[in-house]
């Protein structure tokens, strides 16, 4: 049976997000790789008891490439089928680049961080905002921004399902928009604890740089197919890869069309790969066929393996 396997991104991120995997050896090993990369421990920061720590962007993104990587390795160290293609939600495209032999692992992580560190310089402290906006259609959330916008920036930036659509921008504009939202009978307007506006044109200044920095990273051609955030499209020449992920920096994440993509093409189980179950939850309220298991454990891992093979 045809299955793809999707990478979260940054918000599904927790302390102790890789317990279901403790004594997994290839799992801390991919940590440790990750920890001499950065020179960071970052087993023990995950590991911690400071929440805010492993909530900065420039911990989140290494700690979220490093926790998908990991589970990936541990389901194949355990036997398993490599799917017939790989997506990630912003953050975990670059995870499921590096699950394609695409990236380096540890070029990824170092690729991330700088990733991250651009994102955060690129629009100060409390100037940016991010907020959910629920029950509404695509249309109406993209002409709400447009009217809240006001000589600021509000821009729909992740489509995540049907009546799910994250907003990003100047803070100001963004709550413009999350009052419009709810005049027009949103169920929800809530805004999203994150410093940094990602996937909007308040990026773009970091995409810039971000795309001088890639043009020093080596990439390859994937050996599994990634369909990417941009244009919900798989590409396999180097350049073209970095192409998506600079201009994915300040695009949309059209998540809803890559499940349906997908799905239309006959793959409707997928495993999300990621210490999280937000993604399995969205691909069942994209499409009604979709079956999709979040591998948050070993048990998890060798759950599905044998589902698989049945």
């Amino acid at each position: 049976m045809a299955f793809a396997f999707f990478f979260a991104g940054q918000g599904s991120q927790s302390l102790n997000m890789m317990k279901g995997f403790d004594g997994v050896q290839i799992v801390k090993d991919t940590f440790d790789e990750a920890s001499a990369a950065l020179n960071q421990d970052l087993w023990a920061m995950m590991n911690g008891d400071d929440e805010q720590i492993i909530a900065q962007t420039v911990n989140t993104q290494p700690l979220m490439l490093a926790a998908g990587v990991a589970t990936y390795r541990a389901y194949l160290a355990a036997g398993g089928a490599k799917p017939v293609a790989l997506a990630g939600h912003s953050l975990g495209e670059y995870s499921a680049l590096v699950a394609a032999g695409s990236l380096n692992f540890a070029d990824g992580v170092r690729l991330v961080r700088k990733r991250a560190e651009l994102m955060q310089s690129a629009v100060p402290q409390g100037v940016g905002a991010m907020a959910a906006i629920l029950g509404l259609e695509d249309e109406q959330v993209r002409q709400i921004c447009a009217e809240a916008e006001q000589g600021e920036v509000c821009e729909a930036v992740n489509y995540n399902s049907v009546g799910q659509i994250v907003i990003a921008g100047n803070a100001a504009a963004v709550e413009r928009a999350m009052s419009a939202a709810k005049e027009a009978g949103a169920k929800r307007a809530l805004p999203l604890p994150v410093s940094v506006p990602s996937h909007c044109r308040l990026m773009k200044p970091a995409a810039d740089k971000l795309a001088d920095y890639l043009a020093n990273v080596a990439f390859r051609q994937p050996e599994i197919r990634v369909i990417n955030n941009v244009d919900v499209a798989s590409v396999n020449d180097p350049e073209q890869i970095k192409d998506a992920l600079v201009r994915q920096l300040y695009s949309p994440v059209r998540w809803t069309e890559t499940v349906n993509v997908l799905a239309n093409e006959g793959v409707t189980q997928s495993a999300e790969c990621s210490p999280g179950k937000v993604l399995a939850g969205l691909a069942k309220r994209i499409h009604k066929d979709a079956v999709c298991t979040a591998l948050t454990s070993q048990a998890a891992v060798e759950q599905f393996i044998a589902a698989q093979a049945a």
